[in-house]
């Protein structure tokens, strides 16, 4: 009687609902594998149920939200796949240009997931909790019928919204960088290789002859398999050709963004159940414009497939890199490692060579002359190692944009991670979770002075920081470190990942709050205190000191830091991002490559510079508000 209920039947006898709950401590591949075991247990694997508890175990969109996404999708099954595929993109990316901030939320929008750059501004009247928060769209992923994922970038050009289409390809589980590239790919037709004729190679006339002379010895098979060689990664490419290449694909994979799909990217907040259903079918139809445009194009002429094969709007043809190529001598000063490289050594003199033989014997660093010398040329020793852009050019037949989602060996200092300057992007910050004794860890944001967030009538706004407070152990020591991730003002006071305090949670003060009421009249009530030490001017912009203060925690869900000298208050609350750019207001985005990561230098803010009043959009919760870009102040003083 025993081995009737033993293996798959005693998973048979469950019911449903339970077989459901057991499948929540699986993986969705246990599931699909399971599924393999036998016809019944195939049949109840397949079950909508176990597919929704594994996307309720995502964490990605409340499990009140997981029925009107279903009805976009083929599947719960369908939906699960979309949502493994996305979720270990939702958090906080940055970037360390410009100073001021370079901070995208990656958060759920419908049936999508949109990253949202937050614009450094100051606070309006209403703070930080009803003041609506400026941001822009960079990038949206949207899931399709089946669950499999559109990317598109974002960008304006000419006064223009565009969409750029391109491709997600498969997401690292623990990634820590999202790196938009370009990708050369094969045109397949009935799952045979389409050969690009022209591809023979005009791109450069000496590079085509000495192509065409290797070949000629080789059977077809041979020439096939030399097209399927490894692929040349994107980021072996010099710094220049990968921009030349982003901005020719950029130019002509795009279409205009109709005015029926520049609304609403996500619904409104809970609690009105009339609007959030109005929301809900004005994103579907929106998402629906989407993937339709994604598969057969915005109306653009400019993309031309092979007569066989419809033409892909996330694709370019090589043809048309090579013209574009052509006209500005592009590619003949890559295939010939040039680059300006070679000019540039021709220039320099037998004395220079000489200084640098001399330090490199004397064993000095000649880093100040060579770093001088790598902005003005953009070369380095590193040039050699730089693939050659006819080389990355050869993997494929067409070239399209894509977001690569990938796991790169990364320092950091202070929770802050070593970036790399040239590459297109951005790195995600890990967010600790509060628990016992690490009650503080989290994203917080404030404005300098008491009471906190109030405009005065001398100072109508404050500038809005965000900070990530994390903990770090030190010679058997907690410490709590606020590290500086966004700043609301016109030009910046203190570089991205700066430490603006670290309190020792194991020292605590008793140092007395100076105030004994918020802007409300109500009485401070100060829970905890800690000593610690602020940020304060130093050696060089780079290397800030810091001085003496106190953190005190207020009843209420406030942090208050106050510099014991100048007596500076920062005060803090927690925040909800998810909620806040529900209720912000969103504002024109930057041209796409910039849109995505801002790679320039630049201690002002830029975000303010390409965006102008006029274009505002309202904010989705119709909130209206007279608070404008170019009134972003700044307010050294706090």
């Amino acid at each position: 009687m025993a081995s009737d209920h033993c293996g798959s039947s005693l998973l048979l006898a469950l019911p449903d609902d339970v077989f459901a709950i057991v499948t929540r401590s699986l993986s969705p591949r246990d599931v699909c594998n399971l599924g393999l075991c036998c016809r019944s247990l195939y049949a109840l694997a397949a079950f909508d149920k176990v597919w929704l508890s594994q996307c309720d175990v995502t964490g990605v969109v409340p499990p009140q939200d997981l029925a009107d996404w279903r009805k976009g999708v083929a599947s719960y099954k369908a939906l699960c796949r979309f949502l493994v595929s996305v979720q270990p993109l939702i958090g906080i990316w940055v970037h360390q240009n410009p100073e001021l901030g370079n901070v995208v939320y990656v958060m759920p929008g419908f049936l999508s997931v949109v990253g949202c750059r937050i614009i450094p501004q100051e606070l309006g009247p209403l703070g930080i909790e009803d003041g609506p928060i400026l941001w822009t769209p960079v990038f949206e992923i949207v899931a399709d019928f089946d669950g499999s994922a559109a990317f598109f970038l974002h960008g304006r050009e000419r006064e223009n919204d565009y969409f750029y289409p391109g491709l997600l390809k498969p997401v690292d589980r623990n990634c820590n960088a999202l790196l938009l590239e370009a990708e050369p790919r094969q045109q397949r037709n009935g799952g045979k290789l389409v050969h690009n004729k022209s591809f023979g190679y005009n791109l450069d006339t000496e590079s085509s002859r000495r192509i065409s002379r290797s070949d000629s010895g080789l059977s077809k098979s041979q020439r096939v398999t030399r097209h399927a060689a490894p692929a040349v990664p994107f980021s072996r490419l010099a710094f220049g050709d990968r921009r030349k290449l982003l901005e020719i694909v950029t130019s002509q994979v795009r279409f205009q963004v109709p005015d029926s799909a520049n609304g609403l990217f996500f619904p409104c907040l809970r609690g009105d159940e009339a609007n959030i259903h109005q929301d809900v079918a004005l994103l579907s139809e929106r998402r629906s414009l989407l993937i339709q445009m994604y598969k057969f194009g915005g109306g653009c002429d400019n993309l031309k497939g092979s007569p066989d094969l419809p033409p892909d709007p996330t694709e370019l043809q090589l043809s048309e890199i090579r013209k574009s190529l052509d006209r500005s001598g592009g590619l003949h000063k890559s295939s010939n490692g040039h680059d300006g490289c070679t000019q540039s050594i021709k220039r320099k003199s037998l004395g220079g060579y000489f200084r640098d033989s001399l330090k490199q014997i004397l064993g000095r660093s000649s880093s100040n002359n060579g770093s001088h010398e790598i902005r003005k040329t953009g070369c380095s020793s590193s040039e050699n190692r730089h693939a050659k852009l006819i080389e990355f050019l050869r993997s494929g037949d067409t070239i399209g944009l894509t977001l690569h989602a990938s796991t790169l060996k990364l320092h950091s200092y202070k929770a802050w991670p070593n970036m790399h300057d040239s590459q297109f992007a951005l790195y995600k910050l890990p967010v600790q979770v509060p628990k016992v004794g690490q009650e503080y860890a989290g994203l917080w944001g404030g404005t300098f002075g008491w009471p906190p967030g109030k405009p005065t009538e001398d100072k109508p706004g404050k500038a809005l920081f965000f900070l990530l407070l994390s903990y770090e152990e030190s010679q058997g020591q907690q410490l709590l470190i606020a590290t500086k991730i966004l700043e609301g003002t016109h030009y910046v006071l203190h570089p991205n990942g700066s430490a603006m305090f670290i309190v020792n949670t194991d020292m605590p003060s008793l140092e007395p709050f100076p105030w004994a009421t918020d802007g409300d009249s109500n009485p401070v009530d100060v829970k905890n205190a800690f000593v610690g030490k602020g940020i304060a001017n130093g050696y060089g912009f780079r290397y800030p000191g810091s001085k003496p203060g106190f953190l005190f925690v207020i009843e209420g869900g406030l942090l208050a830091f106050i510099w014991k000298e100048s007596r500076a208050v920062l005060t803090l609350q927690r925040l909800n991002l998810p909620e806040l750019l529900k209720k912000g207001q969103r504002v024109p985005a930057l041209p796409p490559s910039l849109n995505f990561s801002y790679l320039t230098k630049s201690y002002s803010n830029v975000f303010a510079g390409f965006s102008n009043t006029s274009t505002c959009l309202s904010s989705p919760s119709g909130a209206g508000t007279d608070y404008q870009l170019h009134d972003l102040g700044i307010n050294r003083d706090g």
